[in-house]
C-alpha cells in the first residue's frame, strides 16, 4: 500500500474504533492525514484542499468523508487501485453497503456522466484521487471558496479524464438520514443554505464558460401575436389512478377569474380507479372540458402532454396543474397569462407552497427558486433538479419542442431547452398549492429508483450541455 495516502475527516481522537482499526489494517502510519471536520457530502472550503495537495506525496489518495460508521478493507482500496491503473482516470467512486439498524442493504451509485452536473451528485464517503490531478485541479478552485471548493475541484477533474464509477460495493457506511426521498429534494433550497448555493453557482458559472457552455442574455422574446388561437388559455392535467384527487383539481380551475376564453384539457391515461367515470360525469355539465383518452397504453406524462399541446382546441398557452394539486388563489391563471404579456416569454414558471390535504403549510413550505435570476437563471438551470411549479408555455414554442414520453423530468427537459434561447417570466409569489401526500410519485422512493430518476435528469444534462456547447 505504499502507493497511496489516506487523508480522513476529523482528527485522529474523533474517528471511531473501527474505522480506526480499517485505516491502520490499510494505510501505512505515515500517510495517514486528518483534516478536520471541514469536508462532507461536497462541501468544503479551499484551505482544505490546499491542505490535502501540499501534503499529498503518493501516486494515489483515499479521501474518506465520514469520521465514524464506516468500515472497509484492505481489498477495496486495492481494488480502487487497481482500477485507477487500468482506466487512467484521475477520480474514482464505488457502490457501497447501508447498514441501518442491524439491517445491510446495497446502495448503489450512478455513473458519473457529462451532465452529472448537479453539486449534489453522490461519490460516497470513499473516494480515490490520482494525486497529480488532484493537484492540477486545485490551482483552479477560487481561494475564497468556503463551501463550493470540493464542486470546484471535481468540475475540473472532469474537464480531463473520465469520472469513474465502479459497480462493486466496496465499504459499509451507518445510515445517518431516514427521511423519505421526497422529504430531502427540496434540502437545498432552505434558507440556512442560501449562501452555500450563491456559491456553487459561481463555481459552476465559471464552469459553464470553461467548457464554451455559458449562456449569455439578451434571450429571445417572442411575438405573442404571430398565431391565432380561438382559445387563449389551456390548463393541462394529465392523470391516471387520482379519483381521490382530481375533482379539487378540476374545481380549483373553474374557480379562477379570467376575461378570455379558457378551457381545460384533461388527458386520462387509462385510469381503473373511478378516475374516467368521474371526469365523463363532469364534463357532461362542462363545456369547457376536453376529455382525452389516448389511443396508445404506452404513454408517460410527456406523450400525454404532447396529446395535450398538439390538441387543436389547446390554447395559446398551455398551463400545468397536477391532478395531486390545486391552484391556490383565483388570480392564478389570469397572473401567468399577464406575465406572458408582460415580458413577451415563451414560457412562466411559478412558485409554489407545501400543503398536506388538510391545507396546512409543511415544510419548506414556499418554494420559489429564487436561486433563477434573469441574468443567470438559464445556466445556473442545469445545475439544480427542478425550477419551480406551476409551469406554463407559449403553445406555438412548445409544439416545437415535444416533451420526452416519460413520467420525471419532462417538463425539467422542456424548460432546459426553452431556456436556452428564449427568455423565462417568472411568478415568485405562490401561485399554486402543491399537495404531498403518500401517493405522490416521488413521496417515498428507494434507491433504485432514486438512482433511475437523477441518471436521468443527468442524461438530460449531458444532451442540454453539448447542444449550448455547439451554440
Amino acid at each position: 500500500m505504499a502507493k497511496v495516502s489516506c487523508f480522513i475527516k476529523g482528527s485522529k481522537e474523533s474517528i471511531s474504533k473501527e474505522l480506526s482499526i480499517c485505516i491502520t489494517d490499510t494505510f501505512h502510519l505515515n500517510n495517514i492525514f486528518y483534516i478536520g471536520e471541514q469536508i462532507s457530502k461536497g462541501i468544503c472550503d479551499f484551505n482544505t484542499l490546499s491542505n490535502i495537495s501540499r501534503h499529498a506525496k503518493s501516486e494515489y489518495f483515499i479521501l474518506i468523508t465520514q469520521s465514524y460508521g464506516i468500515t472497509f478493507s484492505k481489498d477495496s482500496i486495492n481494488r480502487m487501485i487497481q482500477v485507477a491503473d487500468m482506466t487512467r482516470c484521475n477520480m474514482i467512486y464505488s457502490d457501497y453497503y447501508l447498514k441501518e439498524n442491524e439491517k445491510i442493504i446495497e446502495n448503489p451509485l450512478t455513473d458519473y456522466q457529462k451532465g452529472s452536473i448537479r453539486d449534489d451528485f453522490e461519490f460516497g464517503t470513499i473516494i480515490l484521487f490520482r494525486t497529480d490531478a488532484f493537484k492540477e485541479a486545485t490551482k483552479q478552485v477560487q481561494s475564497h471558496y468556503r463551501y463550493s471548493a470540493f464542486y470546484s475541484l471535481r468540475l475540473a477533474i472532469s474537464q480531463t479524464s473520465e469520472i469513474t464509477h465502479i459497480n462493486e460495493l466496496l465499504y459499509t457506511i451507518t445510515k445517518e438520514d431516514f427521511r423519505n426521498s421526497g422529504d430531502k429534494q427540496h434540502d437545498y433550497i432552505k434558507q440556512q443554505f442560501r449562501t452555500v448555493q450563491e456559491e456553487m453557482e459561481d463555481a459552476f458559472t465559471q464552469y459553464l464558460k470553461d467548457i464554451g457552455a455559458f449562456l449569455k442574455a439578451p434571450f429571445k422574446k417572442v411575438d405573442l401575436n404571430a398565431h391565432n388561437f380561438d382559445t387563449e388559455a389551456s390548463v393541462i392535467i394529465p392523470v391516471k389512478n387520482r379519483v381521490n384527487t382530481l375533482l379539487n383539481a378540476i374545481e380549483s380551475v373553474f374557480t379562477q377569474k379570467y376575461l378570455f376564453k379558457m378551457n381545460l384539457i384533461i388527458v386520462d391515461n387509462h385510469s381503473t380507479d373511478g378516475t374516467t367515470e368521474l371526469i365523463k360525469s363532469i364534463a357532461k355539465n362542462e363545456s369547457n372540458i376536453i376529455h382525452i383518452i389516448p389511443k396508445r397504453k404506452d404513454l408517460g406524462i410527456g406523450g400525454c402532454w404532447n396529446l395535450a399541446i398538439n390538441h387543436p382546441k389547446c390554447g395559446k398557452f398551455a398551463i400545468q396543474l397536477d391532478s395531486d394539486d390545486i391552484y391556490s388563489t383565483e388570480e392564478t391563471v389570469n397572473r401567468i397569462v399577464s406575465k406572458f404579456y408582460e415580458m413577451s416569454c415563451a414560457m412562466v414558471i411559478g412558485s409554489y407552497r407545501m400543503i398536506n390535504f388538510n391545507h396546512e403549510e409543511i415544510p419548506p413550505g414556499i418554494i420559489n427558486h429564487s436561486e433563477w435570476t434573469e441574468k443567470n437563471g438559464p445556466n445556473n438551470a442545469l445545475r439544480i433538479n427542478g425550477l419551480g411549479a406551476p409551469r406554463a408555455f407559449y403553445t406555438p414554442i412548445i409544439r416545437n419542442i415535444q416533451f420526452p414520453n416519460v413520467s420525471y423530468g419532462e417538463d425539467y427537459a422542456v424548460a432546459l431547452a426553452i431556456c436556452r434561447e428564449y427568455y423565462v417570466g417568472r411568478i415568485y409569489e405562490p401561485i399554486y398549492y402543491c399537495r404531498r401526500w403518500e401517493g405522490n410519485s416521488d413521496a417515498n422512493l428507494n434507491v433504485i429508483r432514486v438512482n433511475e430518476n437523477n441518471k436521468y435528469k443527468d442524461s438530460i444534462r449531458t444532451y442540454e450541455l453539448l447542444k449550448r456547447q455547439s451554440k
